[in-house]
């Protein structure tokens, strides 16, 4: 069972306000729903519900938050009654999840409601009476329901009678309407409390595990914000409930205007060491800073994670960049939208972006606010040759142009190659010269997987297959996000495509080519505008599951609380067939007991992989499988996917690198502004040579 909340003073922290907000709208539309839909009370009682969850996790501000938020939202949407209701379902789910988190039982919840029963039967009576035209509509609302119960009733000869006197009653509630409303009120919280209690004890069973983690909570810091210089002594870090530290003995200082790297192979600790320098107090050792780190703050720190879905909060790409600055501060966003690719691009609906041009808006959000330490943790990771090539140079020019330190974490040699200096990180320690292990990617390093059999061939520019039963067929497909709206953004024009059984194909582009809304059809989950996607001569939308895909953000496919659960859960198989998929993928026995929160963005791409390879599918998409794996884990992985292929399975691998592809993928195929491009190719996957737009 949780505890009460750690922070019992300060400003809502970011992981209470991104709560708050999403447990909050499904309050709102539960209470509108309920208003709106004739007999539907009980969908405003399950209201209660989200608010309770709420409640449970986090402090009696973030409920506060909540309720104030949703009460002006549903009253904008749908009138004063609603907006009760929201703020009934605040009190009540409230009153039932701070009573669950402080282990008390139904009676004192029972004893709360007695107080507070009376206090909102009086609250809702002077609403009423200000309110005038609310109380016309409300005992509108109970005159008709009333009529039209006893209407029905009065054609039945036995409850004619019975109809009557009811009527008379329904005259009497509507003459003493205070009482009426009063009573109703008082019954409504007690239903709406019980319901609560029952079912938020159901879902709190269920989520018992799924405890909220904000990797970046900081401890509170009145200090005005000056990030640097910086200094780690003897820093050590340790995440709850881990059996060892995923840091220890660092000694860094950052003073200077510079660009660092930080390369370690996966797990080695250099995201935990990022969370730090943003704020995060370690567990041992000491953080001497000139003042706050300032997290979001402008002039403060800047991070770029590795998953730039989670910060992306526009709906539109120029809203993005400046949301949540201070009032008044001016930023050219045409500028620096430029400075990132992402020139012309101000009007486009975010979500009609690449994870790669994701990623770029969120380093062109991290300089909107001016910071004086930027921390770029793999936030080339999604990104094409060309444009890791782009924003490793804008990365590295940063300290020349502005007075920022940027600490960049990378797998790869040449981006290391462009700073200052470079941090190595193993195991949670940092080593003294060179490196000590082929943790870093390079553009010239061979993967140890086998050989191809035979030399790749360059696509037709229809893609057939040769010399195999075709299994998929893509044939005219077009696809447009937010179709028929002025945001209608073309992803794929015309794109004809087969697969056979046993193929391995290979699928690249630059960023926002169209490749993952490609991988997307392939796997049935998303329908084309126009065209059809056949598996086996059947709609693969008619057959989701046949066809496995690895999500290019791989924590969206892990949905259990340890890596073992996840995999034998994903995959449907038992703790033998885990271990043996977590060896496929590098790990020892023992990682099966990590913590999904725990683990760094390489290490959940490879534990999401796992649960897919272990089921044994017969076809399996890769979106961007290599992306923030080192050096050992590509080359394991590469050497497993060739054995797939040895074994019959369909790959289809949607990637932006290259080297090592030779041994998985016999055919080529580009995408270019969602047409498959004519002509040959320049490079195969054997030479490793870059691919453009």
């Amino acid at each position: 069972m949780a505890e009460r909340p750690s922070s019992p003073s300060g400003p809502l922290r970011p992981v209470e306000l991104a709560t708050a907000a999403v447990l909050g709208g499904i309050a709102v539309a539960l209470s509108v729903l309920g208003w709106l839909l004739p007999h539907a009370s009980v969908v405003q009682a399950l209201g209660a519900v989200p608010i309770g969850l709420l409640a449970y996790r986090h402090r009696p501000r973030a409920v506060v938050a909540a309720a104030v938020a949703g009460c002006v939202v549903s009253f904008l949407v749908a009138g004063t009654g609603p907006a009760y209701s929201v703020v009934t379902c605040a009190i009540v789910g409230g009153v039932v999840g701070d009573t669950k988190r402080r282990r008390r039982g139904a009676w004192t919840l029972a004893a709360v409601t007695a107080v507070l029963a009376p206090v909102l039967a009086a609250a809702a009576d002077a609403l009423l009476v200000v309110f005038s035209a609310s109380r016309a509509l409300a005992l509108d609302q109970i005159r008709h329901m009333g009529r039209g119960v006893t209407g029905v009733a009065a054609r039945i000869p036995a409850l004619r009678g019975a109809s009557l006197g009811a009527n008379r009653l329904i005259d009497i509630a509507l003459r003493d309407w205070w009482a009426t409303i009063a009573l109703l009120v008082i019954v409504g919280l007690v239903v709406g409390v019980t319901i609560a209690w029952v079912v938020l004890g159901s879902v709190l069973a269920r989520l018992a595990w799924m405890v909220p983690v904000d990797l970046l909570e900081a401890p509170d810091d009145r200090r005005p914000v000056a990030p640097l210089p910086v200094s780690m002594r003897d820093v050590a870090f340790r995440y709850p409930q881990a059996g060892c530290n995923a840091l220890e003995g660092i000694d860094l200082r950052l003073e200077g205007v510079e660009m660092v790297a930080v390369v370690g192979s996966n797990g080695s600790g250099k995201s935990t060491l990022t969370r730090i320098l943003a704020g995060r107090a370690p567990t041992a050792g000491e953080v001497v800073r000139a003042g706050a780190a300032g997290l979001g703050h402008t002039g403060g720190t800047a991070l770029v994670s590795q998953r730039p879905e989670s910060q992306v909060l526009g709906v539109r790409v120029a809203d993005d960049v400046v949301w949540g600055l201070p009032p008044g501060m001016t930023v050219d966003v045409e500028a620096l939208l430029r400075s990132v690719g992402l020139a012309g691009m101000e009007a486009r609906d975010t979500a009609t972006l690449s994870g790669g041009q994701m990623q770029r808006l969120a380093i062109a959000a991290a300089l909107a606010r001016r910071p004086r330490l930027l921390l770029s943790d793999e936030s080339t990771a999604m990104l094409d040759a060309e444009g890791r090539r782009d924003v490793t140079s804008l990365l590295a020019g940063l300290p020349a142009t502005r007075p920022m330190t940027v600490v960049h974490v990378t797998h790869r040699a040449e981006e290391a190659g462009a700073a200052d200096r470079v941090v190595r990180l193993s195991r949670g320690r940092m080593l003294d010269g060179a490196d000590d292990e082929p943790a870093i990617a390079t553009a010239d390093v061979p993967a140890r997987a086998d050989p191809p059999a035979a030399a790749p061939q360059p696509p037709s520019t229809g893609g057939e297959v040769a010399g195999s039963k075709v299994l998929l067929r893509v044939e005219g497909v077009f696809h447009t996000y937010a179709q028929g709206t002025p945001w209608a953004q073309p992803a794929l024009r015309g794109v004809d495509l087969a697969v056979g059984e046993g193929d391995g194909l290979l699928v690249v582009g630059g960023n926002g080519s169209g490749k993952s809304t490609l991988a997307w059809i392939l796997a049935g989950l998303l329908q084309p505008s126009q065209g059809s996607c056949l598996l086996g001569g059947r709609p693969v939308s008619s057959q989701v599951g046949a066809v496995a895909l690895a999500f290019q953000h791989a924590r969206l496919q892990l949905q259990r609380p340890t890596v073992g659960a996840d995999v034998m859960a994903a995959a449907g198989v038992g703790p033998d067939a885990m271990a043996d998929a977590l060896a496929d993928m590098g790990f020892d026995p023992a990682f099966a007991a990590r913590s999904i929160d725990q683990l760094s963005g390489g290490e959940m791409r490879r534990v999401a992989l796992a649960g897919l390879l272990a089921h044994r599918p017969q076809v399996v998409i890769l979106d961007e499988p290599l992306a923030g794996l080192d050096l050992p884990s590509r080359e394991g992985l590469l050497g497993l996917l060739a054995r797939l292929r040895r074994q019959g399975v369909t790959l289809i691998v949607i990637s932006h690198d290259l080297e090592g592809m030779g041994s998985v993928c016999e055919r080529i195929v580009r995408l270019d502004r969602g047409q498959i491009a004519t002509g040959n190719v320049a490079a195969t996957p054997a030479t490793g040579a870059g691919v453009g737009h």
